[in-house]
Order: structure tokens, then sequence, then C-alpha cells
């Protein structure tokens, strides 16, 4: 039945060599097929290392080198070793942008510092203008940091599309620290703005 095509194929042009005919012979792939036991046996690793105390060493030494290997690219902004809150051109064009411009936020701890010595003189006037004085830079803190994020989502907007998730605040976030103490290190000088 299912062979007739073939043998009617045969019977016109005896000539023709048969389809099977036409591939090439395998005779074998070189080696016997191992046993299943010979093969999970292969792929069985034990869940608890042989010497443990040796193990925990080298897990050790190993998570040692690399938070090196990070701090180290926190210092001098490689990107390949950056933790992944960092990595990424936008994260990078983020931080370049608020490391060039002048923060309100970054002076807002020295402010704070200021306004905890000055709160123990007892003048009453005097702390009433203190306060006030305080409120305003709290009050100028976050109209930077508004206007900071609107330029920041146009300038990400018009070269990556729309800005990833958390680009924005990670924005904010850096331009509220001490510019010394930014970690990835700035990497560009005050007015000098990614392009």
């Amino acid at each position: 039945m299912f062979g007739r095509k073939k043998d009617a194929a045969l019977a016109e042009n005896p000539t023709a060599p048969a389809a099977d005919d036409a591939r090439p012979k395998v005779t074998g792939k070189g080696a016997p097929t191992p046993k299943r036991s010979a093969q999970v046996a292969a792929r069985k690793r034990p869940l608890v290392p042989n010497d443990r105390k040796a193990a925990r060493e080298a897990n050790r030494l190993a998570r040692r080198e690399e938070q090196l290997r990070m701090r180290r690219a926190l210092e001098n902004g490689d990107e390949r070793h950056l933790p992944f809150r960092d990595k990424g051109p936008a994260r990078r064009y983020v931080r370049d942008y608020v490391d060039a411009r002048w923060n309100v936020a970054e002076f807002l701890m020295f402010a704070a510092l200021v306004f905890v010595f000055l709160s123990f003189i007892p003048n009453l006037t005097l702390q009433g203008y203190i306060m006030l004085t305080f409120w305003v830079i709290i009050v100028a803190v976050v109209m930077d940091c508004l206007l900071l994020r609107r330029k920041l989502k146009a300038r990400l907007t018009e070269k990556f599309g729309e800005p990833g998730r958390g680009d924005l605040w990670y924005g904010i976030s850096r331009a509220m620290q001490i510019r010394r103490l930014r970690l990835p290190k700035p990497q560009v000088g005050r007015g000098k703005f990614p392009a």
C-alpha cells in the first residue's frame, strides 16, 4: 500500500535510482550510547561540598573580590562593574547632568546643621527668623528638585525616549547628596552638561 508509488516509478524508469539510495549511508556515531545511570551520575553534584571550610573560604574570597571590583567601579565610573541601579546610558546621563549643575538640595545638610546650633540661642525673636529662614531653604530645595525633574524628563525624552522607571527619582536623590560623597563619583565638572 505505501510502496506502490515507488514501485510504479521504478517500473516506468528502471534506470533511475531509488530515493533511499540517494542518501549517504550512516554507519554509526563512533561511540556507544552511555547508559542512563552513567549520564545521571555525570550530572550529579553534591548539595554540600566535601570540604565545607574550603568552599566557604572560596565563596568569601569571591564575594570580597566582587565587592572590590564594584568599589573601584564606583570610584572611576567603570560601567561593567557598577551596581544594577547605576548601570545604563540613561543613568549615566542623569548622573552627569546632576553633577554638572549647582543643586540647592546638596547644601540642605549644612543648613540643617547650622539650624541645630542656632536653635540653642535663647532669643525667641532670633529663633523665629532662624525657623523662617530654614523653611525658606526647604521650599527652595523642593522648587529646585521639581525644576530638576522637569528638565531631566525633557532631556531624557529627547535623548532616549520616555525616561525609564526610577530615572527621575535617581537624579533627584543624587542631587540631594553632598557632591563629594556621591557614588559613583562625579565624572564631569560643574557647568559641563552632557550633550
